[in-house]
């Protein structure tokens, strides 16, 4: 399927939706890419991913396909985004499991969303990993210190409790607007850091 014609000058990004628990970061990145039209998005969603979707949010799979720009097959291995010669920003896997993260520091390129991964870094694009474990062990923490001497960005999804958000949107939309900064999109999901109100101030240790 084509790209929609009407942003056709917009850059790309590769969105991946893994199943690491988190589907409502992917889905609301695609909602506020769509909204604000800063970038065309290509998705591709992994069988776990599928099924973080449907246990976390109330969205099924053609309500999730909707708000990309294009889908692609995770088994599709010629698609589009499997080529360095297609153009893109680059790509963010939110959320990461640790079996992609695994996948990604290995080079196994084994489905079309860690081949993505690897076009992103061989071709020196920015690759953001959301990846959600707790606790983390030994395997996941090398796997994260190889994927960043490859020059991929680990960004787990914490939020920023300082802003003291009211909802769970503020706090994932806070997370989104810096993954937006990732890639130098504008965006209006948070406001930047200014400090502490002076005077008075909290302190911080």
């Amino acid at each position: 399927m084509p790209e929609p014609p009407a942003q056709a000058t917009a850059p790309r990004l590769i969105v991946g939706i893994t199943g690491a628990t988190g589907a409502v970061y992917g889905v609301r990145l695609l909602q506020h890419l769509r909204r604000l039209g800063v970038a065309r998005s290509h998705l591709v969603v992994s069988p776990a991913g599928w099924m973080s979707i449907r246990a976390e949010t109330d969205m099924d799979r053609r309500d999730v396909e909707a708000l990309a720009d294009q889908v692609h097959p995770i088994g599709d291995v010629a698609a589009s985004i499997a080529s360095g010669s297609f153009p893109t920003l680059g790509m963010v896997v939110a959320p990461c499991s640790m079996k992609t993260l695994a996948a990604v520091a290995h080079g196994l390129s084994d489905n079309l969303l860690s081949r993505a991964a690897d076009v992103c870094l061989k071709e020196r694009r920015r690759l953001v990993l959301m990846a959600r474990e707790t606790p983390l062990n030994l395997a996941h923490l090398r796997n994260m210190t190889q994927v960043t001497e490859m020059g991929g960005v680990i960004m787990p999804p914490l939020p920023a409790l300082y802003l003291r958000p009211r909802s769970l949107e503020e706090m994932v939309d806070h997370t989104l607007g810096r993954v937006f900064e990732q890639f130098g999109l504008a965006h209006d999901l948070a406001p930047a850091w200014a400090g502490w109100p002076a005077p008075g101030g909290p302190e911080l240790a």
